[in-house]
């Protein structure tokens, strides 16, 4: 059993706004989110599609930031895990005022971007985990051609993208 209690916070939604980005004394990256999440359900009595739509403030810190403010924009979707926290703070009148928001230290991004190079459309899923304070982990993007159903994980080097293939056997699974 669990004795001090669990803060988690999941989230998957899109971006209601560009990420808003700044920087702390010490030089580190902060950006804000505004993020929207929605649910439907079927209204009992009118029989009608009902839809209400939550709107969450995460706020990510150093590399994560970092990430957010060079990929992300209004709309994409996004895949964050963290806590809630709960700040204070005094206006310009004196008064003390709260905020609560989720203070991300996991971050997925969910979008795939459609490019056209010619005459040949490429489609990159622009998936990457990021947990913070792991600088290690650069976006890796996965690319995927419209005109086959390969699967191909890209590698940067050099400034170079190279694609190694990624193979799926199902059969190997024991049940």
């Amino acid at each position: 059993m669990v004795s001090k209690g669990i803060n988690k916070v999941i989230l998957i939604g899109n971006l209601g706004q560009p990420p808003e980005l700044k920087q702390l004394a010490n030089g580190a990256a902060v950006a804000n989110l505004s993020i929207a999440t929605s649910e439907s359900w079927k209204d009992k009595s009118t029989g009608q599609l009902r839809e209400k739509t939550e709107w969450h403030r995460v706020v990510l810190f150093g590399y994560l930031a970092d990430i957010v403010g060079k990929y992300l924009t209004k709309g994409s979707k996004i895949y964050v895990e963290g806590r809630l926290q709960t700040r204070k703070w005094q206006d310009a009148s004196g008064f003390d005022r709260y905020i609560t928001e989720i203070n991300a230290n996991q971050m997925q991004m969910l979008d795939s971007k459609r490019e056209e190079n010619g005459s040949q459309t490429t489609y990159v899923n622009t998936q990457a985990t990021v947990v913070s304070g792991n600088q290690s982990n650069a976006p890796v993007n996965k690319v995927n051609t419209k005109n086959t159903d390969t699967r191909n994980q890209t590698t940067r080097t050099g400034g170079t993208i190279t694609a190694e293939p990624v193979y799926d056997d199902f059969d190997d699974i024991p049940f």
